[in-house]
């Protein structure tokens, strides 16, 4: 079965820390780009940041310096670590897997979501 499963939301108070897990099944995502996107309430899904399967990352402005995506060693998990929450971070957090980076015909695999809610 290939499938990406998002852990560790919950209620956090502003000003604190949580970190994000995204884990796939089997070996499908080495090397592969992959990507944490958030949808707050009432609003559209954005871009949190992503990864490429040499290390590189990108940050949307909303959360750089306050959030950090890492990955294992054998790229089987990603990781968002969340620090300095603010309120607008609540959000059903997602995470994706680019399968055919490059390719005329792309695929991407994206997980249920974990829910993530600051607490004023």
């Amino acid at each position: 079965q290939i499938q990406l499963v998002e852990s560790g939301g919950g209620l956090v108070q502003a000003g604190g820390s949580l970190r994000l897990s995204c884990a796939a099944s089997g070996s499908f995502a080495v090397g592969k780009p992959m990507g944490w996107y958030r949808q707050p309430p009432g609003k559209e899904r954005e871009l949190v940041g992503n990864i490429t399967g040499d290390g590189a990352i990108y940050y949307a402005d909303s959360v750089k310096g306050r959030f950090t995506i890492s990955r294992d060693n054998g790229q089987n998990t990603m990781y968002l670590q969340m620090n300095s929450v603010k309120p607008e971070d609540t959000a059903v957090y997602y995470c994706n897997a680019v399968l055919r980076p490059g390719s005329k015909w792309p695929v991407e695999l994206w997980g249920q979501g974990t829910q993530v809610t600051v607490s004023s």
